[in-house]
Formats: C-alpha cells, structure tokens, sequence
C-alpha cells in the first residue's frame, strides 16, 4: 500500500514540474507507427524536454524579435529566429515567414521569367 501511495505522490510532483498537457504528448508519440508502448518515465522527461525546448525557442525569439518595447511576442519573431539561428533552422519549414500573396505571385513571375531566359 505504501509502495502505490509513494508512485502517486511521485506521479503528482512530477505533474506539478510541466505545463504541457501529458495526455497531448503521449497522443502524439504513439501517432508514430514506431511507437508500441510508451513508459511513463520516457513520457515525462519528452513532455519536459519539449517543454523546455518551446520556452528557449520563445526567449530567443523575443530577446531577438521587435517585441520587447511594449512586451510581447510575434509570429515573425519566431519565424525570424527559425530562419537567423542556427539552432533553430530545421523549423523553417514550420515556422515560414508570411508573404503576402501578390508578393508571392511577383516573385513566382520573376522565377519564371529568369527559367525562361535561360
């Protein structure tokens, strides 16, 4: 009796140490067909390390965004960090910076007058 009282105090301390939603995390790991069985331990340091992952990328990007005179944090600040930090790169995909569409439809003209020209 002792034993499961001591596994359920651990289970809510380390519930206490996230802010993301554990359930969220482990429907995501077991969305890959890789995954068969998920062990509590490995579901918590991935929720804690996507955590922590998530609050370094939202420091950098404010630290480097336009944000910090009136204290906020905008889509291209991150995309701009996505794009400018190293560390950050592989997520240019996700993170784009937004074009408008006519800016979009100017530079496809060009990249098919200069596929033309040659």
């Amino acid at each position: 009796m002792k034993m499961s009282q001591n596994n359920s105090d651990k289970d809510a301390s380390n519930n206490k140490t996230i802010s993301l939603p554990i359930s969220r995390v482990r429907l995501i790991m077991k969305s890959s067909p890789d995954v068969s069985s998920i062990n509590q331990d490995a579901l918590f340091l991935t929720t804690k390390a996507t955590e922590l992952f998530v609050q370094h990328l939202a420091l950098s990007s404010f630290n480097n965004g336009s944000g910090k005179d009136n204290n906020t944090l905008s889509y291209s600040d991150l995309a701009s960090t996505a794009e400018e930090t190293e560390i950050f790169h592989f997520l240019t995909d996700i993170l784009p910076k937004k074009i408008l569409a006519r800016d979009y439809l100017k530079s496809l003209e060009q990249m098919q007058e200069e596929e033309a020209d040659n």
